[in-house]
């Protein structure tokens, strides 16, 4: 197994960096820093449609369909670069959740339809998964959709749901048989947000800021079109697409970045003289957490490896997950504890690019709060650590 890039990979990455340092823009850079998780729309879809006009804004979609077809390292040295260079998060619902699905699973028509409309950022789309008493047992769920000739009818709730707000499409999971086994009974329906009947209710965070959404769905009609692949098919659709977003969840470049910004923050000299880096209890718990993702690092480039190889990934992903998810709590925690009561004065009016007025103690209050670090979810979205677990134990080790 050779860990080593190639010359040929090497050189990518140096492509990668200079194409960043050239094209993305500086306001955008900006607002990442201060607030990643709250980058407006418009300067995401400008920055999306950079990426796409270089093709380069699905890094793991192949070229017949629009995609850079890239090879898992290219895909690991990109990300490597992104996250380096402050580059805000693509929105992963079309990207890197819907569009494998589609181009899987998919009729010509739904490919034809929606694949060049998420490479072009002419549609943004959430995910329509959780409900209330259905979240980590998704089976569960109990959004109903009833055939009426050429449409479904579809009436229900889901909760938690990440930038409804600006999002022109959503995938949905859907009750379609209450009969049979409720991972049977489950259709994967693609659906207009601007459709009558479907209404989208803000849930505003601790932080006083807008990420997440309830979606309520009151008669709304959907083409049948609109479901992807069979009808009662859509868990094995749903899995599918978990796969993929559990892959992207280890997160080992964007806890590299993190782990830069909690050295320069524990290097800051506090009002009383002092610096938190120089506690050696704080040193040792920063130092074990590079440690635990450096280790995770070389398990996703040995899986890479592998995929080089032909051989793929598969369950193997859940460990990636795990570690990764609790990488990122614990250094969230540092953060936080880093931050100390300089984050007590927190103003999240203060990530405008029309604030002036001075933070107050390190700028990094506003944007490292922003990024929700009190969040204790990442071991829970895209899969509870819990199952994974189980996953591994299963597909893995075989018990």
């Amino acid at each position: 197994m050779d860990l080593h890039f190639t010359d040929e990979e090497l050189a990518f990455r140096d492509e990668v960096r200079r194409f960043i340092a050239e094209n993305l823009p500086q306001d955008i850079r900006r607002a990442t820093r201060r607030a990643p998780s709250y980058v407006s729309r418009e300067q995401l879809v400008r920055w999306q449609k950079i990426l796409g006009a270089k093709g380069w804004l699905a890094p793991a979609w192949p070229k017949e369909y629009g995609g850079p077809g890239w090879n898992a390292v290219q895909r690991y040295l990109y990300d490597e670069e992104y996250q380096a260079a402050d580059c805000p998060r693509v929105s992963p619902f079309g990207v890197q959740m819907v569009g494998p699905v589609i181009y899987t699973f998919g009729s010509e028509a739904q490919k034809r339809a929606y694949l060049p409309k998420i490479l072009s950022s002419e549609h943004l789309w959430c995910q329509g998964y959780s409900e209330r008493g259905a979240g980590s047992d998704l089976a569960g769920l109990q959004t109903r959709a009833v055939r009426d000739g050429d449409d479904y009818v579809v009436n229900g709730h889901k909760i938690w749901t990440s930038h409804a707000h600006h999002a022109d499409m959503m995938f949905c999971l859907v009750k379609t048989d209450t009969r049979v086994k409720p991972q049977q009974g489950i259709s994967f329906l693609l659906i207009d947000t601007k459709t009558p009947g479907l209404t989208i209710r803000p849930i505003v965070s601790i932080d006083g800021n807008h990420y997440l959404n309830e979606v309520f769905f009151d008669d709304v009609r959907v083409p049948v079109a609109n479901r992807v692949g069979e009808e009662g098919k859509g868990w094995t659709y749903a899995k599918f697409l978990l796969g993929n977003e559990r892959t992207g969840i280890a997160g080992v470049s964007k806890s590299k970045r993190k782990l830069e910004r909690l050295r320069e923050i524990a290097a800051l000299e506090r009002e009383d003289g002092g610096i938190l880096a120089d506690d050696a209890s704080f040193r040792a718990r920063m130092a074990a957490l590079q440690a635990q993702n450096t280790a995770l690092e070389y398990t996703q480039l040995r899986l890479l490896a592998r995929d080089r190889d032909g051989r793929g990934v598969g369950a193997e992903s859940s460990m990636l997950k795990i570690r990764g998810s609790e990488i990122e709590q614990g250094l969230n925690e540092m953060l936080v504890e880093a931050l100390a009561y300089y984050a007590a004065p927190y103003e999240p009016a203060a990530v405008r690019e029309d604030w002036n007025e001075p933070p107050v103690g390190p700028d990094y209050g506003f944007g490292l709060m922003n990024e929700r670090l009190l969040r204790q979810a990442a071991t829970i979205y895209g899969g509870s650590n819990e199952i994974q677990r189980n996953i591994i134990a299963k597909a893995v080790l075989g018990l």
